[in-house]
């Protein structure tokens, strides 16, 4: 029987809507990580996927295609919002417009290409995970978790690349967005297998009885 909702689980929903939040408002900061140039989301991308995956576990495939909906609403509004108020004129008391369009007037094209990517990403991961499970038989949590990890993080990686630079300029071709993606879904799922214990302790923590 699966566990009933609880405040358990609305910290759960909490915590995979703030990620995706942060994921667009602070991922526009690029670090290198093992020379690898990355945005600075790659440390919060594993975990929405490893929350998607304890969620699957336990509530089914139904309430996380759910879960994913609700979250990407709240980024399409908080792109529509980000857009309003980028464009609005400022009070002559606020000396920091230009550094506000900065921050927060990224280009339509990016905000655009990471809720597609991560939206069909996710729909992949509740898939795979649900098959991967049939498969073994509700065993080994691990191969399913990494699995379908594997799978949606090349997913969401290619398409977020080829949808957010592909002829942005004429460098940009196939081959060198392909060059781009390589490096950075491995840089992703090192961190996915990292965080396996995770998803093994949020699955131990809401199916504990109270």
């Amino acid at each position: 029987m699966r566990p009933k909702a609880d405040f358990k689980l609305l910290m759960l929903v909490s915590v995979f809507s703030g990620v995706l939040v942060g994921m667009n408002l602070l991922g526009g900061k690029i670090i290198t990580i093992f020379g690898i140039g990355a945005s600075v989301a790659v440390f919060m991308v594993p975990i929405s996927f490893a929350i998607t995956d304890i969620a699957t576990e336990l509530y089914g495939k139904r309430f996380t295609r759910q879960l994913t909906l609700a979250s990407m609403l709240t980024l399409v509004l908080l792109m529509m919002y980000s857009a309003l108020f980028v464009w609005l004129e400022p009070n002559a008391r606020f000396g920091s417009n230009d550094a506000y369009a900065l921050v927060f007037g990224s280009s339509l094209r990016i905000i655009v290409a990471s809720i597609v990517a991560f939206s069909l990403a996710q729909l992949q991961d509740i898939f795979v995970f649900e098959k991967v499970r049939t498969v073994t038989k509700g065993r080994y949590l691990w191969i399913r978790t990494n699995i379908s990890t594997f799978a949606s993080e090349l997913v969401d990686t290619t398409v977020f690349m080829f949808i957010a630079f592909y002829q942005m300029t004429p460098k940009f071709d196939t081959l060198f967005v392909l060059k781009m993606i390589i490096p950075y879904f491995l840089l992703k799922i090192a961190f996915a297998v990292l965080i396996t214990p995770l998803v093994y302790g949020g699955v131990k923590l809401l199916s504990a009885k109270k």
